[in-house]
């Protein structure tokens, strides 16, 4: 087919740009107002209570504080708050030390980067401690004296900390949005699995593994942020009512991330066996209905986990038990027509990602595992 013309894509690329930048923009509205409503606050606090002349620390270190990052964090704040205010402070000796100049930049530059290293591995800490205190070297000093600029910074850390206690976004939407992508890439990974085994072909096995070996920087990410709500959910007065829910997500996610663990060991145990054609046509077509099954049970979890009132949350919830449950009671060998060795080693592989996901549903680990019939 010929390509459109280079006018016609350039309106396109503009239109797509368009598009995603105003939503970007309507998606950051009350992260801006936050941004801008705490740095503001903090400079006409710096300026106008304690007398400072043209604090721009305290602005700088609130927005920073803050940012665009998933949710503002206490470990940020304090990274921030600490790192700016050692960097002055460093930043002051080494200039009353060296004075001012380009290789006594260059010099507070590396010590601080050194020292950073020395004290925290956070990123941010030692982004934050290097570059005030060349900024201290750089800049003229204020007229309050030396250490004008480390109360400035704390004064913007203290008010981002503030925003981060009394008004963060609701901590529970993005876990729940991020539980639900990693569980559908989990249903993709099984439904891809019970084709390969339909149609006896090993490189779509091969494909699901690569597939559920790429959950793992969803996994990560679902961590990230699981941890991030847990933090917002203790410190804010207004969202400390879902400390027990995020508690329950949390054992939710631990459990996922054992049965996505136990989904690449099945994946690949799956393109030895269709390689080796361990099973036989009945073994094939009860085996990838049961996978499929499980698939269909992981998309009720997943809607169950990311649901926003209680009533749907346990409704699903109970749903995909009941479902997980009856999976779980014909992954015995003998139930699904499997009479090779090779075929009862893959349904072995399959029962404890069954147990893993029954647990995500809230079951007891005893429990879960007592819906398997005996070996």
């Amino acid at each position: 087919m010929p390509r459109p013309p280079l006018t016609s894509r350039a309106r396109s690329f503009l239109r797509n740009r368009t598009r995603v930048g105003f939503r970007r923009s309507a998606n950051s509205v009350i992260p801006a107002i936050q941004m801008t409503v705490c740095a503001v606050g903090a400079y006409v606090f710096a300026e106008r209570v304690l007398g400072h002349s043209g604090p721009l620390f305290a602005a700088t270190s609130s927005m920073i504080a803050l940012g665009f990052t998933r949710d503002p964090r206490l470990r940020r704040v304090l990274e921030v708050g600490l790192g700016c205010t050692l960097g002055i402070a460093l930043g002051d000796v080494l200039l009353a030390l060296f004075g001012t100049g380009i290789w006594q930049a260059a010099v507070v530059l590396f010590v601080s980067i050194l020292l950073a290293r020395f004290l925290d591995s956070g990123t941010i800490f030692t982004t934050q401690l290097g570059l005030q205190s060349l900024l201290v070297v750089l800049l003229p000093a204020p007229d309050g004296g030396p250490f004008t600029r480390s109360v400035d910074a704390i004064v913007g850390g203290l008010f981002a900390l503030v925003i981060v206690v009394l008004a963060p976004k609701d901590p529970r939407k993005e876990p729940k949005t991020n539980v639900r992508e990693l569980l559908g890439e989990l249903s993709d990974v099984l439904r891809e699995s019970a084709t390969a085994l339909t149609r006896s072909d090993p490189t779509l096995a091969w494909h699901a593994l690569i597939k559920a070996r790429n959950c793992q920087p969803l996994m990560e990410g679902l961590s990230g942020s699981m941890g991030a709500a847990q933090e917002v959910a203790r410190l804010s007065p207004a969202y400390r009512r879902h400390r027990l829910e995020l508690g329950e997500l949390r054992g939710s996610i631990e459990s996922i991330d054992l049965a996505v663990r136990n989904s690449r060991v099945f994946t690949r145990r799956l393109t030895s066996v269709i390689n080796h054609a361990a099973l036989t046509d009945e073994a094939v077509q009860e085996l990838s209905q049961v996978i499929e099954d499980t698939a269909d049970a992981v998309d009720v979890l997943g809607r169950a986990l990311s649901a926003s009132g209680a009533q749907e949350r346990d409704l699903s919830l109970r749903q995909a038990r009941e479902d997980l449950a009856a999976v779980a009671t014909m992954l015995h060998p003998k139930l699904l027509g499997i009479q090779r060795l090779e075929g009862e080693g893959l349904v072995l592989l399959f029962r404890p990602l069954i147990v893993d996901l029954l647990e995500a549903t809230g079951l007891p680990h005893d429990e879960a595992a007592g819906y398997l019939p005996r070996l």
